[in-house]
Formats: structure tokens, C-alpha cells, sequence
């Protein structure tokens, strides 16, 4: 092990004075210069633009931003939106618990607080979908709760400048712990926003550019050791492998059938084609017998896509039907009009595998 090397503690102001030169632009963020002109951070904004952030990129998100704030410029318009509409608003964003969620957070928010969000991170706790990052953010970024905010890019700064060796995620305590003793007082939401934008700009996982970070005379990593090995992780386990089939059936005036999934668990409330049973913890059928009904279904190659606990492969189908099934269990849509469906990113995969132009252009 290398010899520790006496660093000067890190501070706020230091990499406040950063954020004000450097910080990103993005549709959901007020800097400071719009502060000085009176604008003010909309909690409405902050919390959309949050759920909508996790395991999710900025580049992906900032579209379905706007488009929701267009769709529904205040938290009780959302709360009065149909659910099926939002699902459509959100098919593409995964993870879509959230997109269930931020309705019923959404309609919390218009019932229960007058359509205002507490300002406290621990009374936005007790909404629908929020947890502790997401109450911290809003907290700190809307309100100035000086609350210590910690996502994937924060931890990655914070496992430098100190050099913690201990694995995640065991490790978290740690890091909060670190995070509480830089966060300030004054402006702790642009603090907050500022080491987010460290992390996902300066403080890379890979190739960081120590050069150009504010605190780059402070970081133990730099000095003692390789910022990238950091953080420490515990070994993943290997993800499991799931199959199932796909049928996309094309009736004679090229519409596709759909169905809906069940309201609640793995891609609840989604449009699909029909598919076979499979689960994240079994595999469904994959071969023409398991088809939802008699045709000449034809092979059309597979599809694999990857959750976060297992990865599905799914082996498609494709008939061109002369006229309807007499019971599909579903509803037909036409190819143009696909892509505004509530479809799943896997869905759309499996349609893609079978109608090569089924969508214009991916999100």
C-alpha cells in the first residue's frame, strides 16, 4: 500500500465556484443567474426531472422532460392524466415502476397537499415513489434543505477525494457520512447539482480529467493511488438468462395485435404483443405450439434484452393473418400508429424483429 498522502480537506466553496463557470444546462435546472432574476426552482420540475433520472441518462432523458411538462405543465394536471396516457408519455424511459409510481405520487401531491410538495425531505418521504435520494434531492434543490444528495456520480467523487477502500454497498454509511461533512448550509441545492455534474462530466468513471477538477489538489485517489479503481465494489453476480417467444400477428389492413400486461409487477400496465409466460424467475415457452392462436406463424430471428436482474431472450414470431382470430384478447393498432403505444423498449424489439420499419426512429 502507498503512503498516505496529507491532503487539504475539500470544500463547498471551492467546487461552488466551479458549478457557477461549468455547470450543464440543462431544461429542468434554475442556475443561479436566473435566481438573480427572480425565476425559482419549480418542485414540480425538480421531482419530475429526478424519477425520471434514475438509472437513466441525461442525454435520454431530457425529451420525455419536456414532453411532459408540456403534456402536463403542473403536478394536478399529471394527477388528472389518464394512466394509460402517461404510460404512452413514458414508454421508452424503462424501469416503468416509476412511471406508476409518479401518477399516484402525482395524484398524493393534487389530494393531499393542495397540489403543493412538502419541503422537508422527510415529509416528501411519505409520497408514492419517493425514497431517500429523491426526498433528499427535491429537499435540497427546491427548498434549500441542506441535505446530503447521493447518486451514482456523487458516490464516484466522494470514493476518490477520500480514497475509501471499503466495497459497495456496504460501504454507503460511509460515504453519507463524508457527503454530511461537505454539504453546506447556504446553497446546498446547487451543491448538490454541482457534484452530480463532477461526477458525470469531470469525475468519469474511466479516464477521469483530474486536471480540470476543482478538488483535484484534494483527492486522496489522485495522490496516493489510480482514481479509477474507485469506487470499490463487490463482485457482481452473474445475471440469469430467461427465454420466451413473441408473436406479432398482422391482420390484412396491417394492424398489429396487442394486449395489456397486468397493472402491477415486471413492466405492469405496458402494451405488448403477445408473449408467453415467462418471468424474471422462470422461462416461458419459445416455440410456434405456445402461440396465442392457430396461424402460419413464421420465425423471425430472437431478441434479447437486458432487466436489471436477469437478461430475457425472447425467440419471435411472425403471422400475416387473412382476417382476425374470433377471441385475441387484445386490441389492434395500426403499424404507422405504433410508436404511440405504451410499448417497452423489449417490445418494440420483438415487433422490430418481425416489421423491420414498424418504428420511425428510436428514443
Amino acid at each position: 500500500m502507498s503512503t498516505p498522502v496529507k491532503t487539504a480537506p475539500p470544500t463547498a466553496p471551492d467546487l461552488l465556484s466551479w458549478y457557477d463557470r461549468h455547470r450543464r444546462e440543462l431544461p429542468w435546472r434554475v442556475t443561479p443567474d436566473m435566481r438573480a432574476a427572480g425565476v425559482v426552482n419549480d418542485p414540480y420540475h425538480v421531482w419530475l426531472s429526478e424519477v425520471m433520472l434514475q438509472q437513466t441518462t441525461v442525454a435520454a432523458v431530457k425529451d420525455y422532460f419536456q414532453k411532459f411538462v408540456r403534456l402536463w405543465p403542473r403536478v394536478e394536471d399529471l394527477a388528472a392524466a389518464e394512466t394509460e396516457d402517461v404510460m404512452k408519455a413514458w414508454a421508452g424511459l424503462g424501469y416503468y415502476a416509476r412511471a406508476r409510481n409518479l401518477k399516484k405520487c402525482a395524484e398524493a401531491v393534487a389530494r393531499d397537499h393542495g397540489g403543493s410538495f412538502p419541503e422537508t425531505s422527510e415529509a416528501l418521504r411519505t409520497l408514492p415513489g419517493i425514497g431517500d435520494y429523491t426526498s433528499a434531492a427535491i429537499a435540497a434543490i427546491a427548498f434549500d434543505e441542506p441535505a446530503a444528495v447521493m447518486d451514482g456520480n456523487v458516490e464516484r467523487v466522494i470514493a476518490r477525494i477520500f480514497r475509501i477502500d471499503e466495497a459497495l454497498p456496504a460501504a454507503k454509511p460511509t460515504y453519507r457520512r463524508h457527503l454530511a461533512t461537505l454539504t453546506p448550509q447556504k446553497r446546498p441545492g446547487d451543491f448538490a447539482q454541482a457534484m452530480m455534474d463532477l461526477g458525470a462530466t469531470i469525475c468519469t468513471p474511466r479516464r477521469p480529467a483530474c486536471a480540470l477538477c476543482p478538488w483535484r489538489d484534494n483527492c486522496r485517489a489522485l495522490h496516493e493511488g489510480d482514481p479509477e479503481i474507485y469506487p470499490v465494489k463487490s463482485a457482481k453476480k452473474a445475471k440469469p438468462v430467461r427465454l420466451g417467444a413473441a408473436y406479432v400477428a398482422i391482420d390484412a389492413d396491417n394492424n398489429v395485435l396487442l394486449r395489456k400486461r397486468p397493472p402491477e409487477g415486471l413492466l405492469g400496465g405496458m402494451s405488448e404483443v403477445p408473449t408467453t409466460a415467462w418471468t424474471s424467475n422462470r422461462d416461458g415457452g419459445t416455440g410456434i405450439d405456445h402461440a396465442p392462436f392457430k396461424a402460419d406463424w413464421q420465425p423471425c430471428g430472437g431478441v434479447t434484452h437486458v432487466f436489471t436482474h436477469f437478461e430475457l431472450r425472447l425467440s419471435v414470431y411472425r403471422a400475416d393473418l387473412a382476417e382476425r382470430p374470433k377471441s385475441d384478447n387484445g386490441f389492434w393498432v395500426p403499424v404507422p400508429k405504433l410508436d404511440g403505444e405504451a410499448l417497452p423498449t423489449v417490445m418494440k424489439k420483438a415487433i422490430s424483429a418481425a416489421i423491420p420499419a414498424a418504428f420511425k426512429s428510436s428514443r
